[in-house]
């Protein structure tokens, strides 16, 4: 038998591809062969916003190339979708092939869930918002548009809206829920974000649920929502969240849930030998101490570089706090760091809130223990390096220090 290891990752995302790196790095011995669904290798996902708002050029959004995969001993197979796993005899079979694995991470995400209405589906002009191909054809459509609309209270809806804002059409914002994000902040929070979007222009509805997409020839005229309201337009954008893709591990021994791929903390997958990493991995956190699925950019690297260590035969064990940064618009910013009430509904929350800077801080208890918290507002970042620290060390905090905590600035 040969001694070289052979490692097989599905999926090129930042989890994938940066695990398939890592091995590379550590074992430049190994053989690696990296599974993509899209033509393309890695691009940052978090870099199709500002390319949708054309703040910055596709070709700053895309970060490998195959001539560099290839040069470094990576064989990446674009637009190969695997078929099957046998993990008794350790082999992937993807367009009528087998290949053999030593070690196999699932690295393959979520796709977007389509409008919850009659209509959209098919239609020309209606959108999500995940791979670079549908940043081209919003774009493309925005550019043919008046107007357009956003649906969905998520942060893929905001992003909708901030890039049509941006591109100067009138734009309107249509959610079921009492405020943007309304699992994650609460009617304050959703207020300052309120301000933030109509300072910009965009037009808000709130309670607002999607009736049916009226088309004409395969085209959406305008969309119905139940209480009656029409609004028409020429583009249509919606963000209703992702379902994870665990088809691949169907008929297998490898479990896996409505939320993800079930692993522990050192990622690997009931099936030994065999990881997930990424939005697939529904994972247990070693610091936080539950188990919860985390879809950010920065979770997805960090992953990756503890999966390929644990893939050559490593114990690490996930030791990151997740942490998320954006720009809500052109007056708000947000910050969100650790575990928040979208994931555990029964933390407990100490805030702070400064009326005249649109500032609001909260930070999230479970048990005495900081597990998470969430900055709105630009320049409200004070402390936060102090915050993710607290959570990593698991220290107990009794409540009459919350209000002291909330005003931490190193």
């Amino acid at each position: 038998m040969s001694d070289v290891r052979r490692y097989v990752i599905v999926g090129n995302g930042f989890a994938g591809t940066t695990a398939a790196e890592q091995l590379r790095k550590h074992d430049p011995t190994c053989e690696v062969t990296l599974f993509a669904d899209e033509p393309y290798p890695l691009y940052n996902r978090i870099s199709l916003p500002p390319m949708l708002r054309k703040q910055l050029p596709e070709e700053k959004v895309m970060m490998r190339s195959f001539v560099a995969h290839e040069a470094n001993g990576i064989a990446l197979k674009l637009g190969t979708r695997v078929d099957a796993i046998d993990t008794e005899g350790r082999t992937v079979v993807a367009d009528g092939r087998e290949y053999p694995f030593d070690a196999l991470l699932i690295a393959t995400g979520g796709r977007p869930n389509p409008a919850p209405a009659p209509g959209g589906t098919g239609a020309s002009n209606v959108y999500n918002f995940q791979y670079l191909d549908e940043t081209r054809a919003i774009s493309e459509q925005i550019d043919r548009s008046k107007s357009a609309v956003a649906i969905g209270g998520s942060f893929i809806a905001y992003e909708l809206a901030e890039a049509f804002a941006s591109r100067k059409v009138e734009t309107h914002w249509i959610m079921r829920g009492p405020h943007v994000l309304h699992r994650l902040l609460d009617d304050v929070a959703g207020e300052f974000v309120d301000e933030a979007a109509r300072n910009d222009g965009v037009h808000m509805h709130y309670g607002e649920q999607l009736d049916e997409f009226i088309r004409d020839n395969g085209v959406v005229t305008k969309v119905r929502t139940k209480s009656g309201l029409e609004i028409a337009a020429e583009c249509y954008g919606v963000g209703f969240g992702l379902t994870m893709n665990t088809e691949i591990v169907d008929g297998t021994p490898i479990q896996a849930g409505k939320n993800g791929i079930l692993c522990n903390d050192h990622l690997e997958t009931s099936v030994p030998g065999i990881y997930a990493a990424g939005d697939i991995a529904d994972f247990y956190d070693p610091i936080l101490e539950m188990r919860y699925r985390m879809g950010t950019w920065n979770n997805a690297g960090a992953h990756g570089k503890v999966v390929a260590q644990n893939m050559m035969g490593g114990s690490e064990k996930y030791h990151d706090v997740p942490e998320y940064s954006s720009l809500l618009f052109k007056g708000q910013t947000i910050t969100q760091f650790g575990l928040s009430p979208d994931l555990q509904p029964e933390l407990e929350v100490a805030r702070k809130i400064d009326s005249e800077k649109r500032w609001y801080r909260a930070l999230f208890f479970w048990q005495d223990r900081l597990v998470g918290g969430i900055m709105l507002g630009k320049g409200n970042r004070a402390g936060k390096r102090k915050y993710v620290e607290a959570i990593k060390s698991k220290e107990t905090f009794p409540k009459p220090q919350w209000e002291a905590m909330l005003d931490w600035t190193a």
